[in-house]
């Protein structure tokens, strides 16, 4: 973003970011240290686009940013790491057929992937320390270790699963609004134990991690 001085010489200003969560509890952790905007968009794909697409139409933003809490590939992504996609998949957006799971795309439309800003990307991970990887969208949280290993085989390069990064992507890209997506990993993909999930530490991990982040936010694309 750039303002016009009176002099005529061009002033770099900050880039307006919105940040999504999906919880109010995820916002909280990242407002701990973004002063930025963030908006608790809601659970899942459809609530968080619809919602992501609203604040776009209200206000103009140079970046879009999905964070959260997220499930984590093991041993790729352990708890309490921290995870930038690379790209952002709809791993359940297709169909099922009797040779396997087709995405939409290979049944002729749509899209089930969005790629954040390379140079960005880099960025976020050298800032924070994060690890590089896709980041799943599912509608159905996996509570199965079939479920986990026919998901990294067909998404090899997957870190993690979460909720809403692909609809709020998709939110983004019908405002062409780069997106980026950031997330803490509070429990491994797998069988559902309760008992194991570290919430409050993926939160305090996702509150340190844009703490780190916001001066490289600060300074992106603001010239």
């Amino acid at each position: 973003m750039v303002l016009q001085a009176e002099e005529g010489q061009l002033i770099a200003s900050p880039a307006r970011i919105l940040v999504a969560t999906a919880v109010p509890a995820e916002r909280d952790a990242v407002a701990r240290a973004f002063p930025g905007d963030v908006l608790a968009v809601g659970v899942g794909p459809a609530r968080a686009a619809a919602t992501t697409a609203t604040a776009l139409t209200r206000t103009s933003y140079d970046l879009v940013i999905s964070a959260g809490i997220a499930g984590g590939f093991a041993p790729h992504a352990p708890v309490g790491s921290l995870v930038v996609a690379d790209e952002i998949t709809a791993a359940d957006l297709g169909a099922e057929t009797p040779d396997g799971f087709l995405p939409v795309t290979e049944l002729g439309f749509g899209t089930v992937t969005h790629r954040p800003p390379e140079a960005l990307v880099r960025e976020t991970a050298t800032a924070t320390g994060a690890l590089t990887g896709a980041v799943l969208t599912v509608s159905t949280v996996t509570g199965t270790a079939l479920r986990a290993t026919a998901l990294r085989e067909r998404h090899p390069t997957a870190l993690a699963e979460a909720m809403e990064g692909f609809g709020v992507a998709e939110a983004a890209a019908a405002h062409g609004v780069p997106v980026l997506e950031i997330r803490a990993v509070s429990n491994a993909v797998g069988p559902r134990d309760r008992a194991s999930w570290r919430i409050g530490e993926a939160l305090d991990a996702l509150a340190a991690g844009f703490g780190k982040l916001t001066p490289v936010l600060e300074s992106w694309k603001s010239v």
